[in-house]
């Protein structure tokens, strides 16, 4: 199980899902600069540059908006995100070993399969939940704010009663596809290897079941999520980004990258989503573990008899 040892017993389900929520939230919220720069990275080149402004590299995009738009700039699309943990984490974190339990009868050491199928399922489950709370972050990230260029949107409700009055509820849920696959792919990729790496890595005794171990299993989780889920993340991200028109559909999207950019579109803010990825796995997992263990002890000393 993600962040168990094995003799620990297993926590109720509630308090993984408060647990993973909770640690979601603690990640984004360490990291949502790298996540901007991978938005507005992932973004150029679809349209003309605004007041002649270019992003190179992750650490050039973050200085650039700090420069021209002010540091808060980094942090646009922060309530959302949050929401977004809130509904999103705790569900493809929170259910994945129940789901695992479920697909194999309960039985210890389920094999990869059904790893990669129970990472695959809570993975779409988030996304058909939280899509509308992705919608409205990744467009705040997008959003430029410049003196003379005009703001989409003013503020998180404004920007969901927006979208919804011009955009329908198709407009909430737009990019779902390609969400769920990203997030199929991005969970039972990141939840499947962190469990693969850190089992080997204890099964070989090269460390014990601590912080370092949980470094380098989150940290070689996110690099290895980030090569497979790249290509459909740029995707997902400039559709969703999208006014009404813009693109067809998101097979219509990948296709006009293809040919109007080539290739290597599909990985522009690749540094940045593997240092986003792999911190963010390393806080989140990190935090998984306290806050888990934490509210055990806590429920323990609650039900224990005075």
């Amino acid at each position: 199980m993600v962040g168990l040892k094995p003799s620990d017993v297993p926590p109720p389900l509630g308090v993984k899902m408060a647990s993973a929520g909770a640690a979601a939230c603690i990640a984004d919220i360490v990291t949502f600069p790298l996540d901007t720069a991978k938005v507005r990275l992932q973004i150029q080149g679809e349209k003309k540059a605004v007041a002649g402004i270019r992003y190179r590299g992750v650490f050039g995009t973050i200085s650039t908006m700090i420069r021209t738009e002010g540091p808060r700039s980094l942090y646009n699309g922060l309530v959302a995100g949050l929401q977004r943990q809130v509904c999103f984490a705790s569900i493809r974190i929170g259910l994945y070993d129940n789901v695992k339990n479920f697909y194999t009868g309960g039985k210890d050491n389920p094999g990869v399969l059904v790893r990669i199928l129970a990472g695959c399922t809570t993975g779409a489950m988030a996304v058909s939940f939280a899509q509308p709370t992705d919608v409205v972050k990744v467009r705040f990230q997008a959003q430029m704010n410049l003196d003379g260029v005009a703001r989409r949107y003013n503020g998180t409700m404004q920007a969901y009663r927006h979208i919804f009055q011009n955009e329908g509820l198709r407009g909430l849920w737009k990019g779902t596809l390609p969400n769920i696959t990203r997030n199929a792919l991005v969970n039972c990729t990141e939840l499947v290897t962190y469990d693969l790496i850190k089992e080997a890595i204890l099964k070989h005794n090269l460390m014990s079941d601590n912080l370092p171990c949980h470094f380098v299993s989150a940290f070689g989780a996110g690099f290895v999520t980030t090569v497979i889920a790249s290509p459909v993340d740029v995707v997902k991200t400039r559709y969703m980004n999208s006014p009404p028109g813009q693109y067809k559909s998101a097979i219509n999207c990948a296709w006009t990258m293809l040919t109007k950019e080539g290739p290597t579109a599909f990985y522009k803010g690749f540094v940045p989503s593997f240092l986003r990825l792999g911190s963010w796995n390393v806080v989140m997992f990190v935090s998984f573990e306290q806050i888990k263990r934490a509210m055990m002890v806590t429920k323990k000393r609650i039900e224990a008899p005075n």
